[in-house]
């Protein structure tokens, strides 16, 4: 079967193995992998941390009531039990988001740890339940110290393995290479080699890595899915966007436009109205104008009327200048005849 499956293998030509070869290329690996939260595991670990502090130190913290010391202890046990079953889902979680991300080898060794702290807190609620009900008679150990070791026994426990998986999850966070569910999906697509019988020694873990390459298949395309959903949400989005403000804009310019309309019309109407005003101020400059014209031809005309008589007047002044010399002229003829008769007159009076 080997030599047939060598002898197809070498059968095959460069390009064929080249072009398998090349999905090593094209498919998703460190793309999207996200890292494990560790707030959870930090807050179980303190729990734990709290949970040995009271184991350490019930006799001093329960000193005034020493005969419920027993019923308490085993009631902070039963609650750890709760407690760690609700993270243990959480934990579960974790893992099986580990193994989504491609990780086959982490996730099988977290499997196992993460259901560890449950069974060492129910072994350990067994034991104390034991304790309680059989009630061994030891003289060197009390009841209530018993109970105490238990305690702390399995808070170290849970707390070793608490660590290895912190541990393992701050490796896996720290990881920069391909996921390990990848070699399962490439190792039958390799040149044929001496070793090839290596890769069906482990029976039915092939099954589950192969799985778990679905799975991690399965959850790549999920991703890429919303990842182009999320892209176009995106772009539906921006598309919706950029529509309604090229709606908001076209409204906005329609209306600076309707005021740039109305502005105009207003504007046209005063144009259209001091274009009137200023027809009726060139027909009164016309109307002042014709006036002045005839003001002007009436002053010429008073200017002639005054010029003649101004010179009938100068005419006038001289008339009267040569009527006043000649009556000067005529006064001092008569006041030379009244004198002249006046010494007539008087040798004749003196005569008679």
């Amino acid at each position: 079967m080997s030599s047939e499956r060598h002898a197809s293998s070498t059968s095959t030509t460069p390009e064929d193995n080249a072009m398998f070869l090349d999905i090593l290329h094209e498919a998703p690996l460190l793309g999207h992998r996200k890292s494990r939260s560790l707030f959870g595991s930090y807050v179980y670990f303190v729990i734990l941390v709290g949970y040995a502090i009271l184991a350490a130190a019930s006799p001093w913290i329960f000193h005034l009531i020493r005969k419920l010391v027993p019923p308490l202890l085993c009631s902070c046990n039963v609650a750890l039990l709760l407690v760690t079953g609700i993270f243990q889902q959480y934990l579960v979680y974790q893992v099986h988001k580990i193994r989504l991300q491609g990780y086959y080898s982490f996730s099988q060794k977290l499997k196992h740890i993460v259901r560890l702290p449950f069974a060492i807190t129910a072994y350990g609620t067994a034991a104390m339940v034991l304790v309680v009900v059989w009630n061994p008679h030891i003289n060197f150990l009390p009841i209530s110290t018993l109970l105490r070791i238990i305690m702390l026994v399995e808070a170290i426990c849970a707390g070793s393995f608490m660590s290895v998986y912190i541990g393992y999850v701050h490796q896996y966070n720290s990881l920069n290479s391909q996921p390990d569910v990848l070699k399962s999906l490439y190792s039958p697509l390799q040149p044929s080699s001496s070793l090839e019988g290596l890769r069906y020694q482990e029976g039915g873990r092939l099954s589950d890595q192969q799985m778990a390459l679905l799975q991690y298949q399965r959850e790549n395309l999920h991703f890429l899915s919303e990842e182009v959903n999320g892209c176009l949400k995106l772009s539906h989005r921006y598309l919706y966007i950029i529509g309604v403000d090229l709606a908001h804009l076209l409204a906005a310019r329609d209306q600076e436009l309707r005021t740039l309309s109305a502005e105009m019309d207003q504007l046209q109407s005063e144009l259209r109205l001091a274009r009137s005003l200023i027809a009726e101020r060139d027909a009164e400059i016309q109307r002042v104008r014709s006036t002045n014209n005839q003001y002007v031809e009436e002053n010429e005309r008073l200017r002639a009327i005054l010029g003649e008589w101004s010179t009938r007047a100068a005419k006038l002044e001289r008339a009267l200048e040569v009527e006043r010399m000649s009556n000067l002229d005529l006064q001092k003829k008569i006041s030379l005849l009244r004198s002249q008769s006046q010494e007539s007159a008087a040798p004749i009076e003196q005569q008679q």
